[in-house]
């Protein structure tokens, strides 16, 4: 369930204020974890809609589904504010964009590409990018380690170590880090009812 209060707002109105909303986020962040970023301090800090522990359980099924990380969290949240219709508006704000700028830049490209200052504007947004993920990266280690430090410590070395030098498929980590989330829940719960 939304965090806020669907029922303040007519259905319209929510579709209208999601589409601009996303439509506006999707124009201006450049890659699927800086719209994150974006969207977090949107709905959580800016409109309250959802709570800093919501938007992290956002993220985290978002991360862990196939497809484009900005198309799913536009999804997600969509249907969080305004169901199946709130996703649908949701995504076409957030696709809209990016194939309007597609157009134009494979139209211009043999200009585009050789320009010194298309470059330099390119660099600048990547190391914006690196910003808006380190804020990402600081919120989700937050939220999963404010229980518990060790623990979570421990997956992520292990998450780390995995992606950065082994190089093994991604899905088995995947699966991993989910039955030890499974393992840690039943402890905590056999814990619990001591």
């Amino acid at each position: 369930m939304p965090h806020h209060d669907a029922g303040s707002e007519s259905l319209g109105k929510r579709l209208l204020t999601l589409f601009v909303t996303i439509f506006s986020i999707s124009a201006t962040a450049n890659s699927g974890f800086a719209i994150l970023s974006v969207m977090k301090d949107e709905f959580v800090r800016k409109r309250a809609w959802f709570s800093e522990d919501q938007m992290a359980d956002f993220i985290a099924i978002v991360q862990s589904t196939p497809g484009a990380m900005a198309v799913n969290a536009s999804m997600v949240v969509g249907y969080q504010v305004a169901g199946p219709l709130g996703s649908l508006v949701s995504v076409i704000g957030c696709i809209l964009p990016p194939v309007v700028v597609m157009i134009v830049v494979t139209s211009f490209y043999e200009i585009i590409v050789g320009n010194e200052y298309v470059y330099l504007f390119m660099r600048g947004m990547q190391l914006g990018v690196v910003g808006m993920l380190l804020d990402v990266l600081l919120s989700l280690f937050a939220n999963v380690t404010k229980k518990g430090f060790v623990y979570p410590l421990v997956l992520v070395a292990v998450a780390f170590v995995y992606i950065r030098f082994l190089g093994w498929p991604i899905p088995y980590l995947a699966i991993g880090c989910a039955v030890a989330g499974v393992v840690k829940a039943l402890l905590f719960c056999r814990e619990a009812s001591r």
